[in-house]
């Protein structure tokens, strides 16, 4: 279905990921935890957060890391896979990516492809 009026424009003035199809805000580059993970279709930036982004279908599926629970991630304004989101992880080393403690609601991470999205830094230049 078409979702792209369900983009919100938030963040003004700070450095952001942006869906490279589209240019919707997916995330701040302060949610960045990770540079060194493996997408479907290359290298992939770990994320605490991100946001104008829907869920696919929750799968099994045996990733570089072992076997995870995870969801496709698209972009709300042009339905693009940008990567996934990590539901549970079955290896005890690899737990870290669900959230560190469900008691306080810490969201679990996603993973966003970089081929997928671009960095904008929100720079001006003061004339």
């Amino acid at each position: 279905s078409d979702t792209r009026t369900q983009v919100v424009q938030i963040y003004d003035n700070q450095p952001t990921y942006a869906c490279a199809k589209c240019s919707a805000v997916v995330a701040l580059q302060d949610e960045l935890i990770s540079k060194a993970f493996s997408g479907r279709d290359g290298r992939g930036y770990l994320m605490h957060s991100a946001c104008n982004i829907k869920l696919g279908v929750k799968e099994e599926r045996p990733l570089l890391t072992g076997l995870h629970s995870v969801a496709d991630v698209f972009c709300l304004g042009c339905n693009e896979r940008l990567g996934w989101y990590y539901h549970s992880a079955s290896e005890h080393s690899q737990k870290y990516k669900e959230g560190e403690n469900a008691l306080f609601r810490i969201p679990r991470k996603y993973l966003l492809e970089k081929e997928k999205i671009i960095k904008d830094n929100a720079w001006t230049l003061n004339e």
